[in-house]
């Protein structure tokens, strides 16, 4: 028996003797069995009950056990740190704006008085005691600085002489400084100074350097991305076939003596073709100029090829809207041109079909052509992205363009057999 029930079985007892005495000693006459067992019992429910013993358990809620307070305090900045760095403005790149933003956002969590990030040249924000003498836009002023920069390593600074600030009056004791990296390559510092003789916690500043550092790495990732989305554009500007320019000079030429209307005409969409390729700005644009293009493209063609090349649009008119690659879907039409009826005596038909699937959230873009075919081993080729032959647009550039933008969101196939045609397939995210 527990020590906790030890005093309430005495009660007990003492209530029951209680009981008869009143009920069979005191009470004249004496009250029968039965009224005094249900006395009895009804007096020891309640005592049970009212009593704080191991039959029942403890009448309050233990509070719930605290950490030490020490932890608690380490805990809570680590929290608020995470929680800030989801949207550090260092994701944009280091830049004086985003650097600002940054010891703003960074100030009240980082325990320190001033707060400072530079590049390798100068300061690119500055926020508390000293900003009159540390000033943006300028080297910085401190030896502390340029040890980390030089040495790339956390370094922590206890006296006011080793800080190394050349101005008499400036109220900063103490600092640590840690180094912004992207991989190896250091490209700025995080600089926390405080005004007394007491540094500010290493590991706090570390940890948020390296956060900024992953911050500036993903930014140069996204730049380098740019750049490589760029470049394919560029390739596909320059992979516009030259001889379509010559053989379609050749068209006009021959028009201005049959027909000079007709070859003014073609002239003005000669000039729209080369602007939209030429002129286009970003990487995306509204399926609605694509399809334009496509048509400018075509007509051009049929105005060379005559009755030979017919051409049948099928487009939903909810795709008119949609976002999709620029210079994407003119290659894929002028590959079965040039490959797919170019070489056939009789001619054929290229079909440009578009839709859009709200279900799956992607656009649909199917070029068809009744030509020629290829063969396998030409397929094979394609497949494994070596492009066209001939001379034609390979798709190589192009699913490498759509690989950069969209990842594995995207599907090109190419399905041929000889003398049957090819169908071009291509899905895409709908923006």
């Amino acid at each position: 028996m527990s020590s906790g029930s030890l005093p309430l079985a005495g009660v007990l007892v003492l209530v029951w003797a209680l009981v008869y005495l009143v009920t069979q000693i005191i009470a004249d006459p004496a009250l029968g069995v039965g009224t005094t067992l249900m006395i009895g019992v009804g007096l020891t429910v309640l005592f049970t009950l009212g009593y704080p013993s191991a039959l029942r358990g403890p009448r309050h809620i233990r509070p719930p056990t605290r950490q030490p307070a020490k932890d608690t305090a380490t805990s809570q900045p680590a929290k608020t740190i995470a929680a800030a760095g989801q949207s550090m403005p260092l994701r944009s790149g280091l830049t004086a704006e985003a650097a600002q933003r940054t010891v703003k956002l960074l100030h009240p969590l980082l325990e320190g008085d001033s707060v400072a990030i530079t590049d390798r040249d100068r300061v690119l924000a500055f926020i508390g005691p000293g900003a009159d003498h540390h000033t943006v836009g300028e080297p910085p002023r401190t030896l502390a600085s340029a040890k980390v920069l030089d040495g790339g390593k956390t370094l922590v600074v206890r006296t006011r002489a080793k800080l190394g600030c050349p101005h008499s009056d400036c109220p900063l004791q103490t600092a640590v400084g840690a180094p912004l990296a992207i991989g190896k390559r250091v490209v700025g510092a995080l600089l926390v100074y405080r005004v007394d003789e007491r540094p500010p916690p290493r590991s706090l500043v570390e940890g948020v350097a390296r956060i900024l550092s992953l911050h500036l790495e993903l930014a140069e990732l996204d730049r380098e991305r740019t750049l490589a989305v760029d470049a394919k554009l560029d390739a596909l500007r320059a992979q516009i076939n030259p001889h379509f320019l010559f053989n379609t000079l050749n068209t006009i030429a021959s028009r201005a003596r049959t027909d000079p209307e007709e070859a003014r005409q073609l002239l003005l969409r000669l000039s729209d073709f080369f602007r939209y390729a030429i002129r286009q700005e970003g990487h995306f644009a509204e399926f609605g100029q694509e399809y334009f293009f496509v048509r400018t493209y075509l007509a051009l063609e049929q105005a060379r090829y005559g009755d030979q090349l017919r051409v049948r649009y099928d487009v939903d008119p909810q795709v008119l809207t949609a976002q999709v690659p620029v210079l994407t879907i003119q290659p894929l039409v002028e590959n079965a041109v040039k490959h797919g009826l170019a070489n056939k005596i009789a001619g054929g038909t290229v079909t440009l079909k578009a839709r859009v699937d709200p279900l799956t959230r992607t656009t649909s873009i199917r070029v068809t052509d009744d030509g020629v075919g290829m063969s396998a081993d030409v397929l094979e080729r394609i497949s494994a992205g070596e492009g066209m032959a001939n001379g034609g647009v390979g798709l190589r550039n192009i699913s490498q363009r759509l690989e950069t933008l969209f990842g594995e969101r995207y599907r090109l196939d190419v399905r041929s057999n000889e003398t049957d045609g090819t169908v071009v397939d291509l899905r895409i995210p709908l923006g």
